[in-house]
């Protein structure tokens, strides 16, 4: 995959928390008559704890998913890093994720026991015996590794316990349509972040997109996740999560596998 930017390289501010972001505000706005008051705010809550509740009933999900990475350079420029990818799981422990970016092809297959990251442009991959559960793997891949899974937060079966305790502040902001699907509109604060998330209507509430703002990172840059062609159960098609590696593939230490995020190399973080 041909890319103008390989070879040069692109300083950044660091980011506050590992997947956040940069979208400066256009302007000031208030929200007049939209703050949630205290059963507003309790309604809130509630449906994403419906949400949350949903998406851990679900055995097999499968989705496709767009994320936008903003990054703020040391001259002060935003730039918004795309990628696309799937999403297949199976709990507790079966998990594919594929991804394409204008740096990468990467693709995350774990069966349980293994985990296999690989990168079909430079025809690389890493393997880690990690024996345990779809959660426990995601939690590797971000605190030992720093390699963040794309809507890694949709993958647990306790998003609601992972994000609400750090919740100081909730705002409804009604209704939005996201791809034609009606959806509840709600803004959480947090100390160091700003989580926006829509979530749909009806007897499938689950998230239509997820925005995570780093309020601590000049520029305030954003992680945007849209997630469309949601499928469970039995629409869910078959999947052996297993790899074999092409002949042409290379082993190597995860650490050592090039463009295995959504920061490519070429991003370096300023010291």
């Amino acid at each position: 995959m041909h890319n103008p930017m390989r070879g040069s390289v692109a300083r950044l501010t660091r980011p506050a928390a590992p997947w956040v972001v940069a979208a400066s505000m256009v302007g000031a706005v208030g929200l007049a008559g939209m703050h949630a008051a205290n059963a507003d705010g309790a309604q809130a809550k509630a449906l994403f704890k419906t949400m949350s509740d949903y998406l851990a009933a679900q055995k097999q999900i499968s989705f496709d998913v767009d994320t936008s990475l903003e990054v703020v350079t040391t001259q002060k420029q935003r730039i918004a890093l795309a990628s696309s990818g799937k999403v297949t799981l199976s709990r507790p422990d079966k998990l594919h994720i594929t991804r394409t970016g204008g740096f990468s092809d990467t693709e995350v297959v774990y069966d349980g026991k293994t985990m296999t990251v690989s990168d079909r442009d430079s025809r690389q991959y890493a393997q880690l015996d990690e024996p345990g559960t779809i959660e426990s793997m995601v939690d590797v891949l971000r605190d030992k590794y720093n390699k963040p899974a794309p809507a890694a937060d949709l993958l647990t079966t306790n998003m609601y316990a992972r994000l609400m305790p750090q919740v100081v502040d909730v705002d409804d902001l009604g209704s939005g349509v996201i791809r034609g699907t009606e959806c509840d509109h709600f803004a959480f604060r947090m100390p160091d972040v700003d989580v926006q998330i829509w979530i749909a209507h009806g007897a499938r509430p689950y998230p239509c997109r997820y925005v995570i703002t780093s309020t601590k990172v000049d520029g305030w840059p954003q992680y945007t996740i849209d997630v469309s062609n949601w499928k469970t159960g039995s629409e869910v098609a078959a999947d052996g999560f297993s790899f074999k590696a092409p002949g042409e593939f290379k082993k190597v230490k995860l650490e050592d596998l090039h463009n295995a995020d959504e920061l490519p190399d070429q991003f370096a973080p300023s010291k």
